[in-house]
């Protein structure tokens, strides 16, 4: 199946060390050779850049790695195709436009039997992956006029996922640009790097970086991986069922943020 990559940052940050182990995996040290991408949420929109060719081979994939846009939110995949042909299609991320914003997903995974009625938002390729992100936010536009609290739209992501992993493997990474959602029915793990920050050595190839000379202080990443991507990090796997929150680089719950004045208040 495929392989997630994703970045949720407290500040604009490159993810180009990170993407340069996972595109590895886009055949030479894994077999996902039918297409890569990745959307870039940054303050001025999201740029989605999709290939059909493996990510070692793609001149597309070099370019990104090296000329890195800093962004907060970053959604990558790199495909091995089990429904749908291989095509610029059928690549993740996908993307689409609710309640103003542009919300990229990215799915590893395979849905059986999963054929939902069309509703608002209908695919544009032949994959299970994109038939469960127009489910998704047809589900969530359905329900919601504009984008609710944040914990409101945790539970109806929930809801909706839990649906839709009932046909088989749903891995997932959904994001807006503000929030970072990660869904996990078999294989996900995160790190989140933060002070102090240390040495990262890559798994898939010779790299390594000291954070401590690119990073300030008050600076928080969060990675989400199918597959951890350094040797000398404490990465941490997600549950089976289990759907997470990102915000400002660090897993946070589903609940109401409650500001200074002890009142409730919702932090998007």
């Amino acid at each position: 199946m495929c392989q997630l990559l994703a970045m949720n940052s407290s500040k604009p940050a490159a993810v180009d060390f990170s993407f340069a182990g996972f595109a590895e995996r886009g055949g030479r040290t894994g077999e996902h050779r039918d297409g890569w991408g990745v959307a870039i949420h940054t303050a001025d929109g999201c740029r989605l850049v999709t290939d059909h060719l493996a990510s070692i081979d793609s001149p597309l994939a070099l370019q990104f790695r090296q000329q890195p846009v800093k962004a907060r939110n970053v959604v990558a995949h790199i495909r091995k195709a089990t429904q749908g042909r291989i095509a610029l299609e059928n690549s993740h991320p996908f993307t689409r436009q609710l309640w103003g914003r542009t919300w990229s997903f990215a799915h590893n995974g395979n849905l059986v039997d999963f054929d939902p009625n069309p509703s608002l938002y209908s695919p544009l390729g032949d994959t299970d992956s994109e038939r469960a992100f127009c489910h998704l936010l047809s589900g969530l536009a359905l329900r919601f006029a504009q984008q609710p609290p944040r914990h409101v739209l945790y539970a109806a992501l929930a809801m909706l996922a839990g649906e839709i992993a009932a046909h088989g493997t749903f891995n997932f990474i959904l994001s807006n640009g503000q929030l970072l959602f990660a869904h996990c029915s078999t294989d996900l793990h995160y790190v989140v790097r933060e002070y102090p920050f240390s040495v990262a050595k890559l798994i898939d190839c010779d790299l390594s970086i000291d954070f401590s000379q690119h990073n300030h202080l008050d600076d928080r990443i969060a990675v989400i991986a199918t597959q951890p991507l350094t040797s000398n990090e404490s990465w941490i796997k997600l549950q089976a069922g289990e759907l997470t929150l990102f915000v400002g680089g660090e897993a946070v719950g589903a609940a109401p943020v409650r500001c200074r004045r002890q009142e409730l208040a919702f932090s998007y």
